[in-house]
């Protein structure tokens, strides 16, 4: 198999696929191997994280400090390193995709001290607004050696902004929150792409300890296992959260009378909450002194009886968030046991009520809905990206299609199940920017030259194009797919991909390859089509005619995109059928295709139905017999 797809890769055969220099250089180098897998000198850098947190609301001043032993697993002698400084996406200046007014800008970070090794350096201040810093190192870091690195600073917390920074004057989520040192990866070297606030995470796989400071009565929720739950709370409390850990009830660990008696937590002026994560890409985390917080949990792993910790906290007066621990609770169930169906992998989620509709590691940030069917479904997407992009270490701020297209997937199949087929499509059209994709033209505007772009475009490109290359084109080519190889097969591809990789850092090509190795196909011509061309989906019936033993359809694929689809038969008695077609019939670009219906009926009409892949120009999709 190993030859094989090495053949496939080679520059003279016209099945390869196009990959850059750089990539190309990877497997050169041995890094990624051409069967999908990754190669025997694979390496990615890694780092300890020591972090203290001080959080005294309603002072928006977030200190912090933080040790950091970082790893150069590479074969390359590093001579600077790279902070990633997201939080300064706050300050004035700083380059954004989107406007904002003055209750979104802070000062963002300031750096008090900075020591490598124990000797204290200077910080080179930031002249550029940028989120990432380049810090030259006194001493070059050689391969398979570590460097300390300590780090004191401040910040101002944002009023008000999408992903992070204040819900209400006692109520904090805090993410991005801490200096981190970029990727440095086999492929690109130093990850030194702005943060514009859209385009989200690439992280090295990390282990952390976070410790947060915070005044008695206050309550803090975060990535990872908390640690010394007997010195925070109460008895009544800690023992309901205990329960919860072990039962599929929903408990109501503190609720809005409970915060009456200021008797929570335990009374010291300032309780530390210690937390502990291990090979995971972030962290995250919440607090709040009012937050009603209810708990239960749910089996992921039938073959180990493995529970894992369903959690939210929400304002009482929301709707929405008091059955937001079912929802999530269903969540974690269905994505383990049926897509991706590989077990919760971590031992938690909390989903906290903001403003985003945002994930991280063990935590999400969702805001509250006035519709609870849209609260479900905006949960299920969230925690969806468990896989993607934190289970396997997707670059989203190139490859968002990644981990953006399968989250889009998993909510439409686990909506599916839960809503019913109609239901569930109808809102992945509208909300998944389909519509926008293939009925281009708004008013007087046609983005077409945007969103026919190919997804292999790297998205840190891109403008317009990113939501449809990130969520609504990859979403419908693993669909596509999907339909092509069936559910079996599918089911053990993606699950191959998953195994090989996570805890790792996929590129496309990885994914591709891994498919194309675990199917024992080239689907090359599949990748070309949906991933590398100018395609979009728009179908048209040409001509029926009568043939022995029925009729030919000839159908032509107007649009390039290799699409599954059915044609809805009615015959002149009134009865139906339908026949369904897979992608496959548009195999190696083929521009046209001859459908055979074998039938003694006389058939009154035709309509092609793409169902969620929706046709551009639907005039020429149906046949009326004259």
């Amino acid at each position: 198999m190993i030859m094989y797809w090495c053949q496939v890769m080679a520059q003279n055969d016209p099945s390869a696929l196009y990959i850059p220099r750089n990539i190309k250089q990877a497997y050169k180098n041995g890094t990624r191997s051409p069967d999908g897998r990754p190669g025997k000198n694979y390496w990615q850098n890694h780092g300890r994280y020591d972090i203290n947190i001080t959080v005294m609301p309603p002072d928006r001043t977030i200190h912090g400090s933080e040790n950091i032993t970082y790893f150069n697993n590479s074969p390359d002698t590093l001579k600077n390193l790279v902070f990633k400084l997201i939080v300064n996406i706050h300050k004035p200046g700083a380059a954004r995709v989107h406007a904002v007014d003055s209750t979104y800008l802070t000062p963002g970070i300031h750096v008090d001290s900075y020591s490598l090794n124990n000797i204290i350096q200077p910080w080179q201040s930031d002249l550029n607004n940028n989120t990432f810093q380049i810090i030259k190192l006194p001493q070059p870091l050689i391969p398979n050696d570590s460097v300390q690195i300590s780090i004191q600073w401040h910040n101002e917390i944002s009023l008000k902004s999408f992903r992070e920074g204040m819900i209400d004057p006692t109520t904090y989520f805090l993410a991005y929150f801490y200096p981190r040192i970029a990727v440095y990866d086999d492929y690109q070297g130093w990850d030194v792409t702005e943060f514009d606030d859209v385009k989200e995470f690439y992280n090295d796989f990390n282990d952390y300890t976070l410790n947060v400071q915070v005044p008695k009565n206050y309550i803090v929720w975060a990535t990872g296992t908390l640690l010394n739950i007997p010195e925070l709370l109460q008895p009544p409390y800690a023992n309901k959260l205990a329960r919860s850990m072990v039962t599929d009830e929903i408990i109501h660990i503190v609720t809005k009378e409970d915060w009456k008696s200021k008797n929570v937590t335990k009374q010291n002026a300032l309780n530390t909450w210690k937390w502990k994560a291990n090979n995971i890409t972030d962290m995250a985390f919440a607090i709040s002194d009012h937050y009603n917080w209810d708990a239960s949990s749910v089996v992921v792993d039938a073959a180990t009886n493995r529970r894992a910790s369903v959690q939210s906290a929400y304002c009482d007066t929301v709707v929405d968030f008091h059955s937001m621990v079912a929802y999530s609770r269903y969540a974690l169930d269905w994505f383990s046991r049926n897509w991706p169906g590989i077990p919760y992998p971590y031992e938690k989620t909390t989903v906290f009520q903001g403003y985003a509709g945002m994930e991280y590691p063990m935590m999400v940030n969702d805001e509250t809905y006035m519709d609870t069917t849209t609260s479900k479904w905006v949960v299920e997407h969230e925690i969806a990206h468990t896989y993607m992009p934190f289970y396997m270490g997707i670059n989203e701020t190139q490859y968002g299609f990644m981990d953006e297209g399968w989250a889009t997937t998993f909510e439409l199949l686990i909506g599916r199940d839960d809503r019913g087929i109609e239901a569930a499509e109808k809102s992945y059209k509208h909300h998944r920017f389909f519509e926008t994709w293939i009925h281009s033209k708004q008013g007087i505007h046609d983005f077409s030259a945007d969103n026919d772009l190919p997804i292999i475009t790297p998205e840190n490109n891109l403008t317009t194009g990113y939501v449809i290359n990130a969520y609504g084109k990859p979403s419908l080519a693993y669909l596509a797919l999907k339909d092509l190889l069936g559910d079996a097969m599918f089911k053990k591809c993606l699950h191959e991909y998953m195994n090989r990789w996570h805890g790792k850092h996929p590129i496309p090509w990885d994914f591709f390859y891994a498919f194309n190795d675990a199917s024992g196909q080239n689907l090359n011509w599949f990748w070309k089509n949906w991933f590398f061309s100018y395609n979009y989906i728009d179908l048209a019936i040409r001509e029926v005619g009568k043939s022995t033993g029925g009729y030919t359809v000839t159908i032509d694929n107007i649009g390039g995109m290799a699409t599954p689809f059915n044609i809805d038969i009615i015959y002149a008695d009134g009865s139906k059928e339908l026949n369904h077609q897979t992608p496959g019939v548009w195999k190696n670009d083929q521009k046209n295709t001859v459908i055979k219906i074998i039938t003694k009926k006389n058939i009154k009409s035709l309509l092609l139905d793409g169902g969620i892949f929706m046709d551009t120009d639907e005039s020429n999709n149906s046949w009326v017999r004259k």
